[in-house]
């Protein structure tokens, strides 16, 4: 078995978490965010759209990221992340299948990010909005899921013990919110072999 599209919808219909809250209320110290994890079949099998901030930005400059940002008054996470994923690379919502959402990510900055997962057809050409988007990269699962990659620290914060995951691909290393959200997927999806 491989990383392919029939494996990943019965692996995350199978162990999909009743627990997700999708009207998740914030606490007033938090900002809410959602997040596109964008899938597409390509030639390595499944690969997830990952994009680089921009250096300029004031939150996480230069980061490993996925599309979005937080929510407009009034809207819901799912129409966050799929404005934000067209906005930021040109990712029609035409273009993307929602499999459903993952558990919430809380980040020591304020703000709690919740994402989307979903299958794309994508666009022709990608168009970056530079303002916000250094690069946008296809990572293979077969590779961000290889357990070499993944490390995890301690990190003291406010008191508090917290676990950090990172992980190396290819020149890239992704950590924070993004590393922690792949982490829980890996986790709840696992692997074909």
């Amino acid at each position: 078995m491989n990383y392919s599209i029939d494996w990943l919808l019965t692996r995350y219909s199978f162990q999909a978490s009743p627990k997700v809250q999708q009207n998740f209320i914030a606490g007033p110290n938090h900002h809410r965010a959602a997040v596109l994890l964008p899938i597409l079949s390509g030639a390595n099998g499944l690969e997830l759209v990952l994009t680089q901030r921009a250096a300029h930005l004031r939150h996480h400059p230069g980061q490993i990221s996925f599309p979005g940002g937080r929510l407009e008054p009034g809207e819901l996470s799912q129409q966050a992340a799929l404005r934000e994923a067209e906005e930021e690379i040109g990712l029609a919502p035409a273009q993307v299948q929602l499999l459903g959402a993952l558990p919430h990510q809380p980040t020591s900055t304020g703000f709690v990010i919740e994402p989307w997962l979903a299958l794309i057809e994508p666009p022709k050409e990608w168009l970056l909005q530079h303002d916000e988007v250094a690069d946008l990269f296809h990572a293979p699962l077969k590779e961000l899921w290889e357990e070499r990659r993944w490390q995890q620290w301690n990190w003291q914060h406010k008191g508090k013990q917290l676990p950090v995951h990172f992980l190396h691909w290819r020149q890239q290393l992704i950590w924070g919110a993004t590393a922690a959200i792949l982490y829980r997927l890996k986790q709840q999806i696992g692997t074909p072999f």
